[in-house]
């Protein structure tokens, strides 16, 4: 094989970039792999328009179906995002023999057991490297580089956006809406933030890590979720007092043969690498039996950091056809296990509660926590008048014992707010 022609979906930031990418690198990409990778096709929504990158006549299509279906297109890209009709044009391309390349992480998290069944059947590779974390190679290395691992835990930071704000928050001090604008004027946030804030992004990207890990279909449904918008400038005094950091953590872990996954913000130790992952960098932690503990990071969006992981999916594709390896796909044989529900999960606790400041009060929440088997590991009362501050850290407790006392506290008449439940970890 002399050259690897490519069928891309959409061109769009990432699209736009593998196009610039493949031709920048392109001798040097030939190369590495003894091929040339060259773009045959490219389907946008509207051809006419004027773009930054040129394009050679003929190339760009307004049709994504014709490019699947073009004889001469040996692999597809697909840049475009959501769930369809991407699903379909990528079962319509493995189904006619070509490779996929992904960055599409929603898809992934949704779909990706039937999208990788369906290109075994067939025979072909199926990669997805970009769908999670950008240009961190994380695919990599839970598949090959841990390969001869029992993993035991992925814990990553995988949404640079709620990274930066929470990075924002710790330093300046500053509120969540404030931080959360100034991301936006970086293009560090969508104008619609809801995926990024609310964990759905991380949750998608926890999935399909998750699915590699343990060889068990995990999808987005499936992970606990948590948001940032309650964590407050006062969290945060109060974590770095306690010796933590808040980060927004995305955590699986298998024990006993059931998985757990689950995205949620969380005191993380300052001695501990992730604590020390600031602004829009991303970055996963792993815990395997034999490697120990290891940790990759890098930029984890962005349309260059993006382009490079399609660009190294199409590498190793090309790679694959010299040696006559196809057939490759982002995970092996998955094996159904069960998931473990959140209020089974059990970890410390952080709380930043406000009560009245009188007598009593504390005996009388101490009583629910005892009543309900939590042990308290550390507390803080900072009285403000009539008001005070309560901060407490819990030994390890259960989910569920948590919720119960935290609905026994609520009932109190002396409480003014449960400001915030934190979960607390080791970070892996």
């Amino acid at each position: 094989m002399t050259e690897l022609r490519v069928g891309m979906l959409g061109c769009g930031i990432v699209g736009t970039a593998v196009a610039d990418l493949l031709r920048s690198n392109g001798p040097e990409i030939s190369l590495r792999t003894g091929a040339a990778l060259r773009l045959m096709r490219v389907a946008v929504a509207h051809p006419e328009k004027h773009r930054r990158t040129t394009f050679d006549p003929g190339i760009l299509t307004g049709s994504a179906a014709e490019v699947v279906a073009d004889p001469r297109v040996d692999v597809v890209a697909e840049v475009i995002g959501g769930l369809e009709p991407a699903r379909t044009l990528l079962l319509d391309a493995i189904e006619r023999g070509k490779s996929v390349v992904t960055a599409n992480k929603q898809l992934m998290a949704r779909h990706g057991p039937e999208l990788f069944a369906a290109a075994a059947r067939a025979g072909v590779d199926l990669r997805l490297e970009a769908s999670v974390g950008g240009g961190l190679p994380v695919i990599q290395f839970l598949k090959e580089s841990l390969a001869a691992n029992h993993i035991r835990e992925v814990t990553g930071i995988l949404n640079g956006t709620t990274n930066y704000i929470l990075t924002k928050m710790a330093d300046e001090g500053c509120e969540f809406d404030r931080a959360l604008e100034e991301a936006q004027q970086r293009g560090f946030a969508e104008a619609n933030p809801t995926d990024d804030v609310d964990g759905h992004d991380a949750a998608a990207k926890l999935a399909i890590l998750a699915t590699i890990a343990f060889h068990t279909p995990v999808r987005a449904d499936d992970v606990y979720r948590e948001g940032i918008r309650r964590v407050s400038p006062q969290d945060m005094q109060f974590a770095r007092e306690l010796g933590y950091a808040v980060k927004l953590l995305a955590i699986a872990r298998e024990d006993e043969g059931r998985v757990e996954a689950h995205v949620h913000p969380a005191l993380v130790p300052l001695t501990h690498p992730l604590a020390a992952i600031r602004n829009e960098f991303n970055a996963v932690f792993a815990r395997g039996d034999a490697a120990g503990e290891m940790m990759i990071v890098g930029r984890g969006a962005g349309g260059l950091p993006t382009a490079s992981a399609v660009v190294a999916d199409l590498i190793d594709i090309a790679r694959n056809r010299r040696t006559g390896a196809r057939g490759r796909v982002g995970w092996d044989a998955l094996e159904a296990r069960p998931l473990r529900p959140m209020e089974e999960v059990a970890c410390p606790f952080y709380l930043l509660m406000q009560v009245t400041d009188r007598p009593g009060v504390f005996a009388r929440i101490a009583t629910i926590f005892g009543e309900e088997a939590v042990s308290i590991a550390s507390i803080v009362q900072k009285s403000r008048g009539q008001v005070a501050d309560i901060v407490m850290v819990t030994h390890t407790a259960l989910e569920a014992q948590m919720r119960r006392v935290l609905s026994r506290i609520e009932s109190l008449d002396v409480l003014h707010a449960v400001r915030d439940v934190i979960r607390v970890t080791d970070g892996g």
